[in-house]
């Protein structure tokens, strides 16, 4: 349900990118030092994007289960429905009885519309609280990124630094071509990932697909 994001906008990546290789070329003279970073392998890479992720993950878990709740309660609520309704129908007892029994079926099918539009509600709710939560996760991560990215790029004197995993519109790669002599992209992963915790640094467990075949 949730997969690994990529990093900001790419309208705004996209502009500042190209943006960022015409002003190289109108600076050329003044030896802009120009470094490059995979901002896509740093996205996926940083311990805290994982975390990040797994956290929306089972918070998406704990809405699946509400949901299926909600959902067990309609049906429930709709096998009680067509029992009154059948025994509403019932010759076998009196004219008032029979209008009573209808009066609670007619009630009981409010009260399942009524649910169904708060299940349906929920969902929306839902689904509107978990792109919000990615985004401002997502946000949160790109702007540790940055600001390691800066730092890196002051202390080494670059000018400039372009993310080689964009893309243009048409999916094609915006850089084109580069030596990869000044990438930052290691050196900046390992000094993310510096603080991570031992077991954030571990690769994913791989699934026994025999064991599974037998579940």
């Amino acid at each position: 349900m949730v997969e690994i994001w990529l990093p900001m906008p790419m309208k705004k990546l996209i502009c500042g990118t190209i943006l960022a290789l015409a002003l190289t070329g109108l600076t050329a003279s003044a030896q802009t030092r120009i470094a490059t970073v995979d901002l896509k392998l740093l996205f996926e890479k940083y311990y805290k994007t994982r975390e990040a992720d797994a956290a929306l993950k089972e918070r998406a878990t704990d809405f699946d289960k509400e949901f299926k709740g909600l959902r067990e309660e309609l049906k429930k609520a709709g096998e009680d429905y067509q029992k009154l309704l059948a025994d509403a129908n019932d010759q076998a007892v009196s004219v008032e009885e029979r209008a009573k029994r209808k009066k609670a079926a007619e009630d009981k099918l409010k009260s399942i519309r009524d649910s169904e539009d708060t299940t349906m509600q929920f969902e929306r709710n839902a689904r509107a609280t978990l792109d919000e939560q990615k985004r401002r996760m997502r946000d949160k991560v790109l702007e540790i990124i940055r600001t390691a990215i800066t730092g890196r790029a002051k202390t080494a004197g670059y000018s400039l630094v372009v993310d080689t995993a964009a893309e243009t519109i048409n999916s094609t790669p915006v850089v084109l071509y580069t030596a990869g002599d000044n990438d930052l992209t290691e050196d900046i992963l390992k000094q993310l990932n510096a603080s991570a915790p031992i077991e954030a640094t571990k690769p994913p467990e791989k699934k026994d697909a025999k064991k599974e075949e037998k579940k």
